[in-house]
């Protein structure tokens, strides 16, 4: 009789494989193992963060953490400062996403959960993003045709025109004047404030004949009109241009630090009156006025811009957007919603880090992001002559245009995850 039970078991052994083997061939057992007990599931269910359990392997996980809270509590801190232990979990994590796109089911579940919004959304902004990309490509005026690159005794009396009314919308008031008068750039070098104050000019408004004034001064010492605006600053400094993007956005602090040392009269100077101003107003001309404003800052301003610099540094980079809303519509938007995107990330760092009781790595942290950073800067202007202008234009505009929607998912991803951790 032990024979035929034998032959029994053998059989029911064989059957069983063969039903695990009898799948199709492009699908593989794996794909619908259970991320606890590794073998097929059973009464599958997936939890938020797209992993799959049997349910019986989740019922048992539960009920351990209410029947042991003290030992499980004691054991999770043990866990948390075993460096071994944790790279270990963090090698499982990687392999549990590394499943999901596997699982025909977990795809369908997330996209339940709100990836397909997200997904039509993302895809929605990139559309936004190429489209304004190509009118902006194909609209503006070349580089070399602007008046950051053309001498100022060749200007016409419509590019006179044209340099007026980018002082601010005030200027168009002294429009039909300056071109009844034909002014052109040899013209423009020869007025003083007394001509500015009379016929036919007729500028009455002092801070508007000051304004012309002191940037007709900076004219006459370049020799070129000097950038206002980011597309002439692109054209006189494309690299620095390229290299404030990204580390503005990848190290921010680092970034400012780096204009408050190397570029403090032209950039930083202006950076600060314009988001740290002395007094509010609302006018048009304080963009132009905060921009030529060369002053030192007072104490008060620096005691703001030094905190905000501290704590809240993308902040500084979105008031400054602001603040160019009406020159810049679209692009402002998008940086400033590119710099709301990475304060949150970066709450998110330092969150995981409080939550990993990590605050003793934070001074080595910085230190290897510093060194990275510097690396990677120093790395960029030994090759820039090698460069191609097209490949550094196309890394502008993806840091500009691009960059937000990719940090969009990033904050969607870190929300989910940290919904799977509450859970």
């Amino acid at each position: 009789m032990e024979e035929p039970q034998k032959n029994d078991l053998k059989t029911m052994g064989l059957e069983k494989e063969d039903a695990l083997k009898s799948t199709s061939p492009q699908i593989s057992v794996s794909e619908f193992s259970c991320h606890c007990c590794y073998d097929i599931l059973v009464n599958p269910t997936t939890l938020n963060c797209g992993h799959s359990f049997c349910r019986h392997c989740l019922a048992l996980w539960d009920a351990i953490e209410k029947l042991f809270p003290d030992a499980i509590r004691m054991r999770f801190e043990d866990i948390e400062q075993n460096n071994d232990i944790v790279q270990s979990l963090s090698a499982f994590q990687k392999y549990g996403n590394d499943q999901i796109p596997l699982a025909p089911n977990t795809g369908r579940v997330n996209q339940q959960r709100g990836g397909g919004f997200f997904s039509g959304v993302l895809t929605a902004l990139t559309g936004v993003a190429v489209v304004l990309l190509v009118y902006h490509w194909s609209s503006r005026e070349s580089e070399h045709d602007l008046l950051v690159h053309k001498a100022v005794g060749k200007w016409t009396a419509e590019e006179v025109v044209l340099w007026l009314e980018q002082l601010g919308p005030w200027a168009s008031l002294y429009r039909d004047r300056f071109l009844s008068e034909r002014v052109n750039g040899r013209l423009l070098l020869t007025l003083t404030e007394e001509e500015f104050s009379r016929a036919p000019y007729t500028i009455e408004n002092s801070s508007h004949r000051k304004a012309i004034l002191m940037e007709l001064e900076r004219v006459k010492a370049l020799g070129v009109k000097p950038p206002q605006n980011l597309w002439e600053y692109k054209a006189v400094n494309p690299g620095r241009s390229l290299f404030l993007l990204y580390a503005l956005k990848s190290s921010p602090r680092l970034g400012l630090l780096y204009l408050y040392l190397f570029d403090y009269t032209d950039t930083f100077l202006p950076f600060i009156h314009t988001i740290c101003p002395l007094q509010e107003n609302g006018s048009g001309e304080d963009i132009i006025a905060k921009l030529l404003d060369l002053r030192e800052p007072t104490w008060k301003q620096w005691r703001e811009f030094l905190v905000k610099y501290s704590f809240l540094p993308y902040q500084l980079i979105a008031e400054f957007a602001w603040d160019w809303l009406e020159v810049h519509y679209w692009t402002s938007r998008f940086l400033i919603v590119n710099a709301m995107l990475l304060s949150v990330l970066e709450l998110f760092s330092f969150w995981r880090i409080w939550s990993r009781s990590e605050l003793k790595t934070v001074p080595q942290r910085m230190w290897s992001h510093f060194w990275k950073v510097s690396t990677q800067g120093l790395f960029v202007a030994m090759f820039w002559p090698l460069i191609p202008q097209f490949v550094c234009n196309c890394l502008f505009y993806w840091a500009l245009y691009f960059n937000p929607i990719i940090n969009i998912d990033l904050v969607v991803k870190e929300v989910r995850r940290l919904e799977t951790q509450v859970l």
